[in-house]
């Protein structure tokens, strides 16, 4: 099986990353709108997955119609780089399911949210290669990200959406 180029990986990535955004945009829309309670049409079930429905077909309409930097088009990655990435890409799929399946419901919203993004920063962006100070900069930005993230998700969704987070 030959690799592909960034490009071309970048290219069917947004066509699915749109595709199903539209899916979520058209399930929203069906969704039921509740009148016979008289829930105003702004907070409707459906308002904030069709939003994000919206934003996700665009952004990957994007990705995909866009202009690749030359360098996208270079050749494949050699064998060392495509093990890398699949290591990567197995530790993010684990990182994730880590989150979602023991992190959240045995700690609050807030720190489960930190702890992911730190680590999931902190593992995904480790080069052994990069000096002690960089490493320590790139742990203090993977900090105040989590920080930032967790704590800015929580306040959203409840005191903006009114959504009681786990």
């Amino acid at each position: 099986m030959t690799a592909m180029t960034p490009a071309r990986a970048d290219r069917l990535t947004g066509i699915v990353l749109a595709g199903l955004g539209l899916a979520v945009t058209a399930g929203s829309i069906v969704m039921d709108r509740l009148p016979e309670r008289g829930v105003d049409p702004w907070s409707v079930p459906g308002m904030v997955p069709g939003v994000l429905g919206v934003v996700l077909t665009l952004l990957g309409a994007v990705l995909a119609l866009r202009r690749p930097p030359a360098a996208a088009h270079a050749a494949p990655p050699d064998d060392a780089e495509e093990r890398r990435g699949k290591r990567l890409m197995w530790l993010a799929l684990g990182l994730c399911l880590f989150y979602a399946l023991v992190l959240v419901g045995r700690l609050p919203f807030w720190l489960a949210t930190i702890l992911f993004v730190f680590v999931f920063t902190a593992a995904l962006e480790r080069d052994p290669a990069d000096p002690p100070a960089r490493r320590m900069r790139k742990l203090a930005v993977a900090a105040l990200l989590a920080v930032s993230v967790g704590v800015g998700v929580h306040l959203l969704f409840q005191e903006l959406f009114f959504v009681r987070m786990p």
